[in-house]
């Protein structure tokens, strides 16, 4: 039988060598061996816990390991970080079943020596935990680095853009567990009657305060295993994400362009919101990701979705120019207001990234435009926190296209946690505010001619 250590080591190497992405794999892994809920829980919170706290416990473990981390084979030095998580980390795992878990994989997957040496250091850890504290006289940027596990160069920026404290509570946030949230099928049931039957069914369930269809849940495990999930009753949906549907307003009747629409998520929100009534054309760069957006669809029982595999940057030669009411760009972004869901992109991200994909971001923007129509409304989405892909790129735009201005956001959603932004027209969620993703939303109109 393999266990939850197992599981989390198989995804912590896999991650390590091939740099896969995390959430995907370990939905692979937990899918292949069938894992108890409880094992599946713990063997997620192994995974996130030891990548995103990765510089932290390498800090530690260098100390305990005599020839350095780097000398180590991958595995190994992925079960000593794993077993480093658990013994400083988390408090219900009995020291002694940290170690021994760890020593009897040693022994499967390796040999006497190096279960002896993991053994030793992992013994060595637990005499030593009250000094296993950060040194004192740190900078900010080190220290925050350093205690919150994040890359120096992003914690440079962020500190730059918003200064050390809120830097400081984001890098911590990052760090949070992410909520498990749904998006209630208002075409089926509404929040209020999906929310009565999950808490009639045993579940922990309570309405979101940041989203109107939004839905907290506690404890379920995976939400695509509920039955309400192939029924059609809900989405699997992030809170911030929810918002983008509801700055867009899409009226029954409308003309709409989702321009980088996969995996569908904002695209049959968007239906939704519609009444499945009008014509919704979702459009992605790469085929294969089609089908997931025409499955979206089909589970929720909607036909106003049309599918398109078009680079979105060149969507003005396929389409006639100001023939949509409303276009929705939520564009390819550095990713990192979703780092408490993919602890390994901090890691794999590099600070030179940024700056290529604004430009990409603009190429987009500066041609898909022209296809709104007049009295039109485009929103510009991202699921980071940094500026340059955020205001600044809005502000760009606006600088270059007079014809556009900001519009404010509906008020019934946006004015009660954001009334300023909501009324500029911009809002900015950042990861600590309400436990969702960092998300920047803009509200843009099409003057009249």
């Amino acid at each position: 039988m393999r266990s939850a250590r197992d599981a989390a080591l198989d995804v912590l190497v896999r991650v390590e060598e091939n740099q896969s992405y995390s959430n995907l794999l370990l939905n692979q892994v937990l899918q292949k061996h069938a894992l108890e809920r409880a094992d599946a829980g713990l063997a997620t919170e192994l995974v996130y816990g030891t990548i995103g706290r990765r510089n932290t416990i390498d800090f530690f473990l260098e100390r305990f390991v005599s020839k350095g981390l780097a000398k180590l084979e991958p595995w190994v030095r992925c079960l000593l970080r794993l077993s480093f998580y658990q013994l400083h980390y988390l408090d219900r795992i009995p020291d002694h079943a940290v170690v021994s878990e760890a020593v009897n994989i040693a022994k499967r997957r390796g040999h006497q020596g190096i279960s002896g040496m993991v053994n030793g250091v992992l013994r060595a850890i637990i005499r030593s935990k009250d000094e296993l504290t950060l040194p004192a006289a740190l900078g900010d940027v080190k220290r925050i680095a350093l205690g919150h596990s994040h890359p120096e160069w992003l914690v440079r920026r962020w500190i730059r853009q918003l200064g050390p404290e809120l830097t400081e509570q984001i890098c911590a946030a990052n760090n949070e567990p992410p909520h498990v949230s749904i998006r209630a099928n208002a075409r089926r049931r509404s929040r209020l009657e999906l929310l009565q039957q999950l808490q009639g069914s045993g579940l922990s369930a309570e309405a979101s305060e940041l989203a109107p269809a939004g839905i907290l849940v506690q404890g379920a495990g995976n939400m695509a295993l509920v039955p309400g999930f192939q029924q059609g009753d809900f989405s699997i949906q992030d809170e911030s994400s929810m918002l983008v549907a509801e700055a867009l307003d899409p009226r029954p009747g409308m003309k709409v362009l989702d321009c980088c629409a996969a995996p569908g998520g904002k695209t049959a929100h968007i239906a939704e919101k519609m009444d499945d009534v009008g014509q919704i054309w979702a459009c992605d760069l790469h085929a294969h990701k089609q089908q997931l957006i025409a499955d979206q669809a089909e589970r929720l029982g909607l036909s106003s979705i049309q599918t398109l595999v078009m680079d979105a940057a060149t969507l003005d030669e396929h389409f006639a120019e100001a023939s949509f009411d409303r276009i929705l760009l939520d564009a390819p972004c550095s990713g990192l207001g979703v780092i408490r869901r993919k602890p390994d992109l901090k890691w794999a991200k590099q600070e030179a990234e940024i700056e290529a994909i604004s430009d990409i971001q603009y190429a987009i923007l500066s041609r898909v435009h022209r296809l709104l129509k007049p009295g039109g409304v485009m929103v510009y989405s991202t699921c980071t926190i940094e500026q340059v892909e955020n205001e600044g790129m809005v502000e760009r735009f606006l600088a270059e296209h007079s014809e556009f201005e900001l519009a404010p956001l509906p008020e019934d959603v946006f004015t009660r946690f954001a009334p300023e932004a909501a009324a500029r027209g911009m809002v900015q969620i950042l990861p600590q505010q309400f436990h969702s993703d960092g998300f920047f939303i803009a509200r843009l109109r099409k003057r009249e001619v």
